[in-house]
């Protein structure tokens, strides 16, 4: 009887440790993840996060790229209409202009990141107990790497989001210093469609192009009139005389060094004269992704091309 009470008192004690050992692997995974989190968004305010967000909708197709590069796409289960990378994306008629609260609860999310809260789209969603993510566009490189890590911190990636940021940031870095530094600045005119729409130096594109000393033409007195983003006329631009033409409306608007070099009185631009007219992927020139390293090299192959033809 003695035996059999001592080998139950054993088993009782095996299976608390047992069960112990669970607990304390179950604290130490909870813990490991990094939730429950609170952290500061873009905008300064907090969000809080009981637990690691499994069902994500991006209706934002910067914060879409981001969310991959960070190794969160796993988690994705919508994007929005615009979100055409990567191309494996879940994409959605969700409009990331106009969201619909109802269509957007459709997907169960857990989390809703978004770059503008329409409508007060976060407070609506919070009724129903759904988190809300804004990444507003960024104004710096800075801004840039920024939400990188908090968009991997958010998603349980910490570690991803940080080396995403580093890594983006010293691959800019190595590019801008390895490039050529002409003696004269050059000057650009960045075409955000054939209307002349384009950017100033107080853009966030604008200064990716100041990391080489580019002079934008549309700067004038004040580069933060009209928000950054100016019209220019086809005479200011052909006095301006810009030595590199960069065309970030190749897919909107179907505009190609061979339709520029037809618009009246273009051929005598420098650029134009010199084949200096640089075809870019919109999406790419528009957006604050990890891609904004394929723009930056683009932008140095440019400048190395005068630098050589000079």
């Amino acid at each position: 009887m003695r035996r059999v009470a001592a080998a139950v008192s054993v088993l009782a004690l095996t299976i608390a440790g047992c069960a112990d050992r669970e607990g304390d692997s179950r604290s130490a995974s909870a813990a490991d993840s990094g939730f429950p989190l609170t952290v500061t968004t873009p905008d300064g305010g907090k969000l809080t996060l009981e637990s690691k967000p499994e069902r994500i909708v991006s209706l934002s197709p910067t914060a879409t790229e981001m969310l991959y590069a960070v190794g969160a796409g796993d988690q994705v289960v919508a994007v929005d209409d615009q979100s055409n990378y990567p191309k494996d994306a879940p994409r959605t008629k969700l409009s990331g202009l106009t969201p619909s609260p109802d269509k957007i609860s459709d997907y169960a999310p857990d989390l809703v990141v978004v770059d503008n809260d329409v409508d007060n789209l976060s407070a609506t969603l919070d009724k129903i107990g759904t988190k809300t993510l804004i990444l507003p566009a960024a104004k710096t490189l800075d801004d840039a790497y920024a939400q990188f890590e908090l968009v991997g911190k958010v998603t349980g990636h910490p570690d991803e989001g940080k080396d995403l940021a580093d890594r983006t940031k010293r691959e800019i870095e190595k590019i801008v210093a390895d490039a050529p530094k002409p003696a004269d600045p050059l000057t650009y005119y960045h075409e955000l469609d054939q209307t002349y729409y384009t950017v100033t130096s107080e853009t966030f594109i604008g200064q990716v192009y100041a990391l080489f000393g580019l002079r934008n033409i549309a700067d004038g007195d004040d580069p933060s009139a009209h928000g950054g983003y100016p019209q220019l006329s086809a005479e200011k631009i052909i006095e301006a005389d810009p030595d590199l033409i960069f065309l970030a409306d190749t897919i909107c608007c179907g505009q190609s060094p061979e339709t520029v070099r037809k618009r009246p009185g273009w051929d005598t631009l420098t650029a134009v004269r010199n084949g200096h007219i640089i075809a870019l992927d919109d999406d790419i020139a528009s957006r604050w992704s990890p891609r904004i390293v394929d723009l930056v090299r683009t932008i140095a192959d440019a400048v190395e091309k005068v630098e050589g033809a000079g």
